[in-house]
């Protein structure tokens, strides 16, 4: 829809890179393991780590979380366009929440999550569930919902769900109509 996007996830991955003092931050505090032999993140090892130790994963957000915090909000100030999509899958206790004028909620059942999660980054059925039980559940991100894109119903609804939240989007940054309370029914 020609509209910028700013994903925390590609932030995240960015503020870890090699060379860069977040990393550096990381294996100071989770030692040599959690670094691959390239000297990247070895994501794999950290995942295990976080999502079975609590501790570990607030360890974890207090290294990151303020950097990405920081440069979504300088990626946001050059963006420009219409409006902005800031793409915050953590966004439930985030400071990041007073950042945004709306919040807009992809949604599926869990199976649906669970499915997904495997095909993307969780090695088994157990690892996809943990993650998903480590982060706000389903009723917490759907209570600070603006709008709601529901995500498994096929590409074609979807399709139609994003054109018309697109244009409630553009007249509301234009304030070119009044306050929508809820996009739940699209």
């Amino acid at each position: 829809m020609g509209v910028p996007v700013i994903d925390t996830d590609v932030i995240a991955r960015q503020v870890v890179r090699h060379g860069e003092p977040a990393l550096g931050e990381i294996r100071e505090r989770f030692g040599d393991g959690v670094i691959d032999e390239s000297g990247e993140l070895n994501r794999i090892v950290m995942r295990k780590l976080i999502f079975s130790d609590e501790n570990m994963r607030t360890t974890l957000e207090n290294i990151l979380h303020p950097r990405i915090g920081a440069e979504t909000r300088r990626q946001s100030a050059a963006a420009g366009g219409d409006y902005q999509m800031i793409v915050v899958p953590l966004l439930v206790g985030s400071p990041l929440r007073k950042f945004v004028d709306r919040v807009l909620v992809v949604d599926c059942d869990e199976e649906t999550q669970v499915q997904r999660l495997l095909a993307r980054d969780a090695e088994t059925s157990q690892q996809a569930r943990n993650i998903i039980a480590a982060q706000a559940s389903r009723d917490e991100r759907l209570a600070i919902a603006d709008d709601i894109l529901v995500n498994d119903l096929g590409f074609k609804k979807c399709r139609e769900q994003v054109k018309a939240l697109d244009q409630i989007y553009r007249l509301l940054a234009a304030d070119q109509c009044p306050p929508v309370q809820s996009t739940e029914n699209l």
